[in-house]
């Protein structure tokens, strides 16, 4: 059984599990995976908590994840890039297997990259400070994150405008300003590494190749749970 460890936010939760069932290979409803899924909208911030000492969502993650075994879980995602600065010791305390969804995007971004561009990221300032995707990086492979004034005005904006239920068009062209600055910057494509961007991102798609994240754990967990091949 696959346990989804959701609620950050609860869109980004819903749009994973949609996803999930639409590139199942099924016909029927016994087809597709058995699922349960655990989206506590309350977990603490993770940006705050890695930006500005706020206090940890550990203990939520941790719960969320026992409580998912308990359930029935074998196999847990998680769609938040962020929450992946926590995801190891969420692992060893609940004592379940969590997917890579950082490592799932950057692999294919890097595959998408084929004329030697860099691979730009739009995420959270806390991913950017936990250097979720700077880690999972080749090594010859350049990272290119946004300017500090570009991150705040676009994709902070953006963000905030998919979780506040915003103007979504406005997210949607700001998310594109974000783009055209990675395409200067000399980035090839552009990875969506945080699970709201996806819901916005159409516009920046004209801009460059946007590799979504949620895509990226979705077929990690159909490879995993034996519904796509490896």
């Amino acid at each position: 059984m696959l346990g989804i460890l959701g609620g950050m936010g609860p869109l980004a939760t819903a749009d994973f599990y949609r996803r999930l069932v639409e590139r199942t290979p099924a016909t029927r409803d016994q087809e597709h995976l058995p699922v349960v899924i655990w989206a506590d909208p309350g977990v603490p911030d993770r940006t705050a908590a890695l930006v500005e000492r706020a206090p940890s969502p550990l203990p939520a993650l941790v719960e969320g994840a026992r409580r998912l075994r308990r359930a029935g879980a074998t196999v847990v995602a998680v769609p938040c890039n962020t929450a992946h600065a926590f995801i190891a010791p969420v692992a060893k305390a609940a004592g379940v297997e969590v997917l890579d969804m950082v490592g799932a995007a950057m692999r294919e971004a890097v595959r998408l990259a084929v004329g030697g561009g860099g691979v730009g990221v739009l995420a959270t300032n806390g991913t950017r400070a936990a250097r979720l995707y700077e880690r999972a990086a080749p090594a010859a492979v350049e990272v290119v994150q946004v300017r500090a004034d570009v991150q705040r005005d676009c994709v902070d904006a953006a963000i905030g405008l998919v979780k506040g239920g915003g103007d979504l068009g406005v997210a949607a062209e700001l998310i594109a300003d974000a783009t055209r600055e990675l395409r200067r910057q000399g980035a090839e494509v552009a990875v969506a590494a945080c699970t709201e961007i996806p819901l916005v991102s159409g516009a920046a798609m004209r801009v460059l190749p946007v590799l979504d994240s949620t895509d990226a754990l979705v077929d990690a967990a159909l490879v995993r749970m034996g519904r796509l091949p490896a």
